[in-house]
C-alpha cells in the first residue's frame, strides 16, 4: 500500500510517547505538589514498622501497584523494602505489587485498547502494522523496559492494546522483574543509614545495564526511517 516501515515505526513511537507523557504528568504533579515524597514514604514505613512490618509490605506492594497509575520512584521503594523487611520479604512484597500492576495493566489495556489505538492511529493499516510491529519486538522490549522509568508500565500497557498473549506477556514480565527485584531488594538488605553505598551501586548498576542493552537494541532494531 505504499506506506513505508518508517512511517509504521514513528506510528508506535507516537504511542509509546503519548503514553510516557501521561505518566510522566503524574510523576511532575506529584513531585511540584508535594502529595507522595519520598521524606513522607519513609516516615510512612518507619510507623508501620513499629506496629507490624506485614504493614510495611502491604504498603510496599500498594506503592508498587500504584505505580501503575501514578508514576513513582520504583526501584527506591524495592530497595527500601529490602531495607525494612529484609531480602526475602522485601523481595516477596516487591514483586507482588509489581507483578500486580502489570497484569492490571495489560488486562485493562486488551479490555479499552481498540478504542484507544483507533483514536491515536486511524488509519486501519498503518494501526495493524503499528500492533504488529510491537508484537515483533514486544517480548524484547518488556525483558529491557526496566532501562528507564515509566517504560515498564507503558509496556505493559502496549502489550494488552496489541493483544500479545497473555502467557507471552507474563514471561517476559516475569523475567524482567524477578532478577530486578530480587538484586535491588537484597542491596536493600544490606545497606544501613552509615553504609548506604551497597544500595546506591547496584542502583546505578541496574539502571546502567538495562539502558545500555535498551540503548544497542534499540539502535539495531529501530533505526528511524526517514
Amino acid at each position: 500500500m505504499g506506506i513505508n516501515k518508517g512511517k509504521i515505526l514513528k506510528e508506535l513511537i507516537k504511542i509509546i510517547l503519548i503514553m510516557a507523557t501521561l505518566f510522566t504528568i503524574t510523576f511532575l504533579i506529584i513531585k511540584f505538589t508535594g502529595i507522595l515524597t519520598m521524606e513522607q514514604i519513609e516516615d510512612l514505613l518507619n510507623q508501620a514498622k513499629d506496629i507490624s512490618p506485614f504493614y510495611v509490605g502491604i504498603i510496599i506492594a500498594t506503592l508498587l501497584f500504584a505505580d501503575l497509575f501514578i508514576a513513582v520512584p520504583t526501584l527506591t521503594i524495592i530497595i527500601l523494602s529490602g531495607y525494612f523487611l529484609g531480602f526475602v520479604y522485601g523481595a516477596v512484597f516487591s514483586l507482588s505489587g509489581v507483578v500486580l500492576a502489570g497484569i492490571v495493566g495489560y488486562g485493562l489495556s486488551r479490555y479499552y485498547g481498540d478504542t484507544i489505538l483507533a483514536y491515536l492511529i486511524k488509519d486501519d493499516y498503518k494501526r495493524d502494522e503499528a500492533i504488529s510491529t510491537f508484537k515483533k519486538h514486544g517480548f524484547i522490549m518488556i525483558l529491557l523496559s526496566r532501562a528507564m522509568p515509566i517504560l515498564p508500565e507503558v509496556s505493559a500497557c502496549l502489550s494488552g492494546m496489541t493483544k500479545m498473549s497473555f502467557k507471552r506477556f507474563f514471561l517476559a514480565w516475569l523475567m524482567s522483574a524477578v532478577p530486578y527485584v530480587l538484586i535491588a531488594t537484597y542491596a536493600g538488605s544490606i545497606s544501613t543509614l552509615q553504609n548506604p553505598k551497597p544500595a546506591i551501586f547496584i542502583a546505578i548498576g541496574i539502571s546502567s545495564f538495562f539502558w545500555i542493552t535498551w540503548f544497542f537494541y534499540h539502535k539495531k532494531h529501530f533505526k528511524i526511517i526517514k
